[in-house]
């Protein structure tokens, strides 16, 4: 179960809050607030009725609270009482902090208003209650009974934090210079207060604003993923078997940035009842959720438009097999679920040194003994020792919930002080494993079976001692320091935030707090680590250099763009070798050899009326092959003929000549034109993606993605 947690702000709104200092642009109420938004925001984002947060305001021109009838409780108001905050409670309390006239209002009257608040909401319940007073000190203050009230305080298990503005602190570094002795002295009682107190903090506002930017990782509560037996053989069968009674929770998680949701802005002639009467999470705001519908239609010539609505219980699941749809029914869906029974058993063990990091799948789980299981703690503890002094890990199956599907698991044996455990990560099936095979990287094997270990794609020795440098001198394990300026790792892991997920809690946080305000930028922690450190680069830049050199880096031309012109080899004489041979420019293309002589034809044509005659001569080949085809015999000359085709007009930036071309042929195959129905060829064309070229594949084509989608669809 969640922790209940009652929060109570006490805000000074008196009027010098709305006064600027220590050079900064907005009042210091303005200023304060930014710590009070965040805290509040993070609240209203978690959405959990056992959060609740009070309002208490110091120094108001009004007094609101239930202890007004004793002296000592004036000008202090409950803007909000103890309750669940929502985005419509945040918006109406924003408008209720602003600064006040008076100066009047005793901040240690108001910890009391807070403290009586909450011992009246939460009783004497498991609670965790915190009091947070946000101030300037210029107020009177009456510190006679601190003592009683840090008792009272201690015995209810309130933790107090005052947060002053531009309040002296030695360990942040701050001393406001031409203090009021007013004010030095309230800063005294209030400290005096919070060292009474347990678990009491006292701290300048600027320290608490600038830990804002960094970032607060959620620790998110382990759940239980399995609770049963973990066994080694089938204790049904054998009496030796190994059974031992385990609990599973997840160690690790992965964390995602908010999801966002679609909305609408609501309508204006929208009315009441459909207002109230569904619970609407957004209640408050200018947007409300959308529902979503969805429709399912068949082709039927005989209804209206063509098609014909139909019903979702009238669908059925056909499973694609090759260009197929295989039906399966509902009442025979049950073949395709594997029947399986809740277990954890294991099946084998592999040595460390046998088992490679990178066929790790997923997130890791930790196993341990069943709670007061005296007998299952001490059989796990031996199977642990065990796998630690063999040096081994074992190997699982799991099943969480019947019906389940089942899981491969690798279990490392864990012992910490006071823990043994089994980490758990998911084995890849063999389907999950890709094998690629690449030539060595230290040698090059020829044809021949000969192996060179000097080869100009191989590194030299230099080379590789100049990366070796490099390498070394941009180790980051050492190149931080911790607070007694030793040697530590620059990146620690807890020190490492996910930049996409804290920038999306950022912006959205300010927005909620703030509509019309501009996103913030980016904070810094959460781009500490983006690039390489600049006094780093520095300093190894001369390695680089060196690399550079050593591997003869240079700089690759950019692409030249245009029309291909191949540059026609001359020969030393000067003499027109195809003139002389009585060779005619005008390449006929034949059909047993057609690759070659297209080819051959572009390479050497000069004026555009060659590559289209060469286009046309390639034309007519694929549609005789079509057309003499006896069934599909002669397809896949067809296709490889269409497809080099399609390439090297690709390659002339001459697309228009196969659009048109292809286009064509498209009507000419449905029409009946090329020896009769031949629409099974237009079907291979469309599987291998051989129709119109579109802006994608060549810059000056005039066909646009969606066209040459729409183009593969049969008319």
């Amino acid at each position: 179960m969640a922790d209940k947690e009652a929060t109570v702000f006490i805000l000074d709104l008196g009027a010098s809050m709305a006064k600027k200092h220590s050079g900064r642009k907005e009042s210091d109420l303005d200023w304060s607030m930014r710590y009070v938004w965040d805290k509040i925001t993070d609240i209203v984002a978690a959405n959990r009725k056992t959060l609740c947060v009070g309002v208490v305001g110091l120094r108001t021109d009004e007094t609101d609270n239930k202890l007004q009838g004793d002296d000592g409780y004036e000008n202090i108001s409950v803007i909000q009482p103890l309750s669940q905050i929502t985005m419509s409670g945040l918006r109406a309390l924003q408008t209720s902090v602003k600064p006040n006239r008076t100066m009047s209002g005793d901040a240690i009257s108001a910890i009391v208003v807070a403290v009586d608040m909450i011992d009246t909401f939460t009783k004497k319940l498991k609670w965790i209650r915190k009091i947070v007073l946000v101030t300037d000190g210029q107020g009177e203050l009456d510190g006679d009974d601190v003592g009683d009230i840090a008792k009272k305080m201690n015995d209810s298990n309130i933790q107090l934090t005052v947060l002053g503005v531009d309040f002296d602190s030695p360990d942040y570094g701050f001393k406001e210079e031409d203090k009021a002795v007013t004010k030095a002295e309230n800063e005294k009682v209030l400290k005096n207060l919070t060292e009474q107190c347990n678990d009491g903090i006292f701290a300048t506002m600027a320290e608490a604003i600038d830990e804002l930017d960094t970032p607060r990782v959620k620790s998110v509560k382990p759940y239980k993923t399995y609770d049963g037996s973990l066994t080694l053989g089938d204790p049904a069968k054998l009496p030796s078997a190994m059974n031992i009674n385990v609990e599973r929770y997840f160690k690790t998680h992965l964390a995602r940035p908010l999801g966002a949701s679609t909305v609408v802005v609501k309508s204006d002639q929208a009315t009441q009842s459909t207002q109230t009467l569904d619970y609407d999470p957004m209640d408050g705001l200018e947007f409300s959720a959308v529902k979503q519908a969805r429709t399912y239609k068949v082709n039927d010539p005989d209804a209206p438009g063509g098609k014909r609505d139909v019903e979702f219980e009238s669908l059925a699941k056909g499973y694609e097999y090759g260009r197929t749809a295989v039906h399966i029914s509902e009442s025979e869906y049950n073949i395709t679920k594997l029947e399986t029974e809740k277990s954890f058993s294991i099946v084998g063990f592999v040595p460390w040194t046998k088992y490679e990091p990178f066929l790790n799948m997923g997130e890791v789980c930790v196993t341990h003994a069943r709670k007061n299981d005296t007998k299952s703690e001490l059989a796990l503890s031996s199977l642990i020792w065990a796998l630690l002094e063999l040096e081994s890990y074992a190997v699982a199956r799991i099943v969480t919930k019947d019906g389940k599907d089942p899981l491969l698991v690798l279990l490392a044996p864990q012992i910490e002080p006071g823990l043994e455990c089994l980490y758990d990560i998911p084995l890849p099936f063999a389907e999950d494993v890709r094998t690629y095979q690449f030539p060595p990287l230290d040698k090059v094997i020829t044809v021949s079976g000969q192996t060179l270990t000097k080869h100009r794609l191989l590194p030299s020795d230099e080379l590789a001692e100049a990366m070796s440098d490099y390498v070394d001198a941009m180790d980051l394990s050492t190149y931080g320091q911790d607070d007694e300026g030793n040697a530590a790792e620059y990146a620690p892991i807890d020190e490492t935030y996910n930049p996409a997920i804290h920038r999306v809690n950022n912006a959205v946080k300010m927005r909620a707090a703030h509509p019309d305000k501009p996103v913030p930028e980016t904070p810094a922690s959460l781009l500490r680590f983006s690039s390489p450190p600049e006094d780093l680069i520095e300093n190894v830049q001369s390695r680089i250099d060196s690399l550079v050199e050593l591997a003869e880096v240079k700089k690759v031309p950019p692409k030249a763009k245009g029309r291909r012109n191949r540059e026609t080899v001359k020969p030393i004489s000067g003499l027109d070798v195809d003139a002389l041979l009585g060779e005619d420019k005008k390449r006929t293309i034949s059909e047993d050899n057609p690759v070659p002589d297209f080819k051959r034809a572009l390479s050497t044509a000069d004026e555009m009326d060659q590559i289209e005659d060469a286009t046309k001569q390639m034309g007519t080949i694929v549609r005789t092959l079509i057309t003499d085809s006896f069934g599909d015999s002669k397809y896949p000359r067809a296709t490889e003929c269409l497809g080099v085709m399609r390439e090297e007009l690709i390659n002339m930036e001459e697309p228009e000549l196969f659009n048109t071309f292809v286009r064509d042929l498209k009507k000419s195959l449905l029409s009946g034109a090329l020896g009769g129905d031949r629409r099974d060829y237009w079907f291979k064309i469309r599987w291998s993606r051989l129709g119109l070229i579109d802006q994608n594949q060549s810059e000056v084509s005039k066909v646009t993605h969606d066209e040459a989608e729409e183009f593969y669809k049969s008319r």
